[in-house]
Parts: structure tokens; sequence; C-alpha cells
């Protein structure tokens, strides 16, 4: 029997990791700067995760959700004060599809309604209903094509609000920074505009945090750089549901749903065999030690402004403000032989645009400056780090893309 053949495969046999760095069967090492699609938060091989999981699965690494199983709760408790919506309720699951697979049944069974509204370029995962609020036709397949999504710009609040006038939406699902899409960032205006009609209109606001969240932004979640603090040390205009996964196991397969207190639940609406297993919670529990006790989310925001102020200098506006103002010749051809338009994110979320297919660019920098990279749509490297990754780590980074440049 052979793979069935879905992914475009890197001829490269990654067989260990540490950090920021992995190294081939060949004993090649590479600056990680995509983390397994965004996966890998902690770092590869961090020894408190390990020491964690191959304890407990010495111990016990799974029984059903038919008994009591103490680390779940340890893992709600942990995750409400990290980041900061401790009333918020807590469904575990396996991936971030099936995260948002019941993110949007509960929206439905809160709100007796079918219609979702969804930004174009979104990605929210493969299954069901994840994959009908994505915004790519070719990976719908005719079974899911149920006609109850619509599609609007990000950003354009007046779109939404005209969709949302009509009564009849279940859930805005949106991605504060869109990674699938070119690493596209909401607006305060927008979201908070968004949350004002979803309240107006009995509107479930799910925000998908499965790639932007869990500290990659420099924040806890994205969408708290674009929500209001209250007083008392929450968020004002918070979603009504978030969804996690990717970095919350930080490799082993794990989603999660944080529900606010305004959805009652009802025994056997929702569930799930493998989702928040002993040794996934333990996992979990891990992950969010070391992004406590190592500062994590800080180093991600101040690691990320450092590496993009550092690409902003080498994109193309940059170059010609520098061109203006030098008269030598040689200097002038190599400034305009930059290929970058611009550079955005937060965090260690970032999209490098390109004025050329992305194909080449990260081809070179994977096999001959031995760097991973990330891409999004036709022109855009995306780079997804894990979040210990270091000031060296950037200046390398840099030193090597200026050179494929």
């Amino acid at each position: 029997m052979n793979l069935f053949d879905v992914y475009p495969l890197f001829p490269i046999n990654i067989v260990r990791g540490r950090g920021c760095r992995v190294w081939d069967d060949q004993g090649t090492e590479y600056l990680d700067l995509y983390g397994g699609h965004a996966v890998i938060s902690i770092g590869h091989a961090h020894p408190h995760y390990v020491e964690a999981v191959s304890h407990q699965v010495a111990q016990l690494g799974f029984y059903s959700n038919s008994v009591v199983n103490k680390l779940q709760q340890q893992l709600a408790e942990r995750l409400g004060k990290a980041c900061g919506y401790d009333d918020y309720r807590l469904f575990l699951i396996n991936s971030g599809a099936e995260a948002n697979e019941n993110a949007l049944k509960l929206a439905s069974f809160h709100t007796g309604r079918k219609r979702v509204l969804s930004a174009q370029k979104a990605f929210h995962g493969r299954t069901s209903l994840a994959v009908e609020v994505t915004n790519n036709p070719k990976i719908i397949a005719p079974i899911n094509a149920n006609g109850h999504t619509t599609f609007l710009p990000l950003n354009d609040l007046d779109a939404w609000k005209a969709e949302l006038a009509k009564g009849d939406v279940a859930a805005c699902i949106i991605e504060c920074i869109q990674g699938v899409g070119g690493i596209q960032l909401a607006t305060a205006e927008f979201m908070q505009g968004l949350r004002a009609a979803c309240d107006e209109t009995g509107t479930v606001l799910i925000c998908d945090e499965i790639q932007c969240g869990y500290g990659r932004s420099g924040r806890f979640f994205a969408h708290q750089w674009l929500m209001n603090t209250s007083s008392g040390g929450g968020w004002d205009g918070a979603p009504d549901i978030i969804t996690v996964a990717k970095g919350i196991a930080n490799g082993f397969p794990m989603g999660a749903v944080l529900i606010s207190p305004k959805f009652e639940a009802v025994y056997g609406q929702l569930g799930t065999t493998f989702g928040g297993n002993h040794l996934a919670c333990a996992a979990a529990l891990a992950v969010l030690d070391v992004i406590e006790g190592e500062g994590l989310v800080e180093n991600a925001r101040k690691v990320g402004e450092y590496l993009m102020e550092e690409v902003d200098k080498m994109t193309s506006k940059q170059v010609d403000k520098l061109d203006v103002q030098t008269s030598n010749s040689s200097t002038r051809q190599l400034v305009n032989s930059s290929t970058i338009k611009e550079v955005r994110g937060r965090g260690l979320m970032i999209g490098i645009e390109l004025d050329q297919p992305y194909k080449e660019v990260r081809q070179r920098l994977l096999f001959e400056e031995h760097v991973f990279t990330g891409c999004a749509g036709t022109n855009v490297l995306r780079l997804l780090p894990p979040l210990c990754m270091s000031i060296e780590d950037a200046d390398e980074f840099i030193v090597k893309l200026k050179k494929v440049l």
C-alpha cells in the first residue's frame, strides 16, 4: 500500500528538533521559521514538555470522557487565567477544524439560524462546516456546498452590517489575522463595530484563533489587540466563542472551544472520543508552564517587532527613499533589486509580500540557506516560528534573506 498523494513534498526527512532548529536524516541543520504550520509554540523537544508527556504516558495515556479527568479541569483553570477569560467554559477536541465545527454548531443551536458570514480569503478548516466557511471553492466538495455562507471583504463593516440587518445570521466567524489569506489584519474599528452589530442582531461572534492565537501575535489572543480592556481587567466586546488548536499542545493533536457564559451546556449535544485525553492535557499543561515561565508571549512581541522592522528596511518603499538620498549608481542598482513589496503581521505571525511568485525565493532559502518558511497566495512568504525565537535567530534569517534576494 502507498500513501494517498495529497501533499507536494520537499525531499527532506526531518528526524530531530531542538528549539527553533531541526535536522534531517543527513545531519543538515535548518532554521525553522514555520513551526510545522504554527504548531510548534514552545520549541521542538523542550525538556519540560518531553518530561511531562513521558511521565503521563507512563501513567495513563487515555481513558474515555465517561469518567472524571482532573487534568481537563486543571487545563481549563490555567487557560482561563492565562488568556483572561476565566468565566468561559472549555470544550476539548482534537483539531482546529473540529473546533470550528463545534463553534458553528453551538451558534446554530443557540440562535436557531442557519446562515454564516465569513471573510473573503478566510481559511477555517477542511471538515464539513469548517470548509463551507472557507473561501476556497477548490476544496469545497459538492456535498459541502450548502449555500449557508456569505463571504464579505475583511474590514468592510458596512457590508457586514447590511447582511446582519437581515436577521437570519447565526454567526460571524473571523480570523483577526488571516494566515492562509496572506497575513491580512482585521482593524480595531471593524472588530468593535462587528461586535456591536452582532449584539444588536442576536448573532454569535466567533474568533478563530487557531493560527493567530496562543501568544503568537504578542498577546494571548490576536483579537485582544483590537478590543478595549475593561476596568475589571477583562475584555469589553469579547467574542462569544474562541477556537484554538495548533500551538495549544506543541504538536500533540488537540483543539479547544472557549465558550462564553451565555451558552447552555446540553448533555449529548456535543461529544468526542479522543478530545481532552490525559496525554493531550498533560502536553497542553506543559505548554502553558513554558509559555508563562519563559515569557514567550512577550518574546513573540519583542522578536516579531524587531524582525518586521528589519525586513521593512528591505521593502520597495524604503528602497525608494534610500535611492533618492544616494548619488552612487552602483548603490542604486543594488537597492533597486529588492523584491519585497510589504511586510505585515503581529508578533511572530509575519507575511513578507514579494513582487514575484514566492516559489524560487522559498526554495533557495530552504535548499541553499537551510531555512524553513511557509507561504500564502502566490507571492507571500509566511513566517510562523516557535515563540522562543531569538533576536540572533532573526538576524540569521535577515542575512540569509538578503543573500537570496
